[in-house]
């Protein structure tokens, strides 16, 4: 009965997954409120602040490998589970090092915008509800995969890792990696990071500094971001970018 009620749970999370990160927003208030410089040292900020962009393009990283290897239809995380195009799912590539390869960049992506916050407690409310969300996210696809894809899911799913890479159980991809896909589906998360990040550090300057200021470096990382985001916006418009 637990299970069952926790899968349509999922289901309705999904539904309104698109709202879902606006739950962060107090978090993220919070964690301004009395924020502070790391160590009080603005040099020792910007350090932070360079590990947590890291942490959070491990993310993207992650995101855009399964998005280039994935193609239109099969059932890779993050596309409704309800009508999958092509009758078949992952299994090989980053599918094989773990079911939701998927869910992992998104928890490293989100982890590495919080940790600029530096604080325990905004890590702690973003740990519970990411268990929260993903647990019955989870459960609502493998349900809805098992019956789609019957024995053949059940004994993948029993031999590959939920969440945490495998590293020994590696198959290599069936087939070769398609940046140009990769590319049309991540470049708005890749920029919406950098805006975000960047947006905190403007934030930050104003408590802590008392200034309406954005530090260079993060200023020549956004402009550089808006460029890239530009560029893919025009080359889809025009067809420049065929998958």
């Amino acid at each position: 009965m637990l299970q069952g009620q926790m899968t349509n749970q999922g289901n309705r999370l999904y539904l309104w997954r698109g709202f879902l990160p606006l739950l962060l927003t107090p978090v993220v208030v919070f964690g301004f409120w009395n924020f502070q410089h790391t160590q009080n040292s603005h040099r020792y900020d910007f350090i932070w602040g360079g590990i947590c962009l890291s942490l959070a393009f491990l993310g993207l990283a992650i995101r855009f490998v399964v998005m280039g290897y994935t193609p239109r239809g099969s059932s890779y995380v993050g596309r409704s589970t309800k009508s999958p195009e092509e009758k078949k799912f992952k299994t090989t590539g980053v599918y094989s090092l773990c079911r939701h390869p998927l869910y992992l960049g998104n928890f490293f992506m989100t982890l590495g915008i919080l940790l600029y916050l530096n604080s325990a407690t905004v890590i702690s409310v973003y740990l519970l509800l990411f268990i929260f969300y993903y647990e019955r996210l989870i459960m609502s696809e493998e349900n809805f995969l098992s019956g789609e894809f019957g024995e053949a899911y059940i004994t993948w799913a029993e031999r590959t890792s939920l969440i945490i890479p495998q590293f020994s159980r590696w198959e290599k991809p069936e087939r070769l990696f398609m940046w140009r896909v990769a590319v049309r589906r991540e470049y708005k998360r890749i920029f919406g990071v950098i805006a975000i990040m960047t947006l905190f550090d403007i934030l930050s300057n104003i408590i802590v500094v008392g200034e309406l200021k954005l530090d260079l470096e993060w200023g020549i990382l956004f402009v550089a971001g808006a460029i890239f985001y530009m560029t893919i916006r025009i080359m889809k418009k025009y067809k420049l970018l065929p998958v």
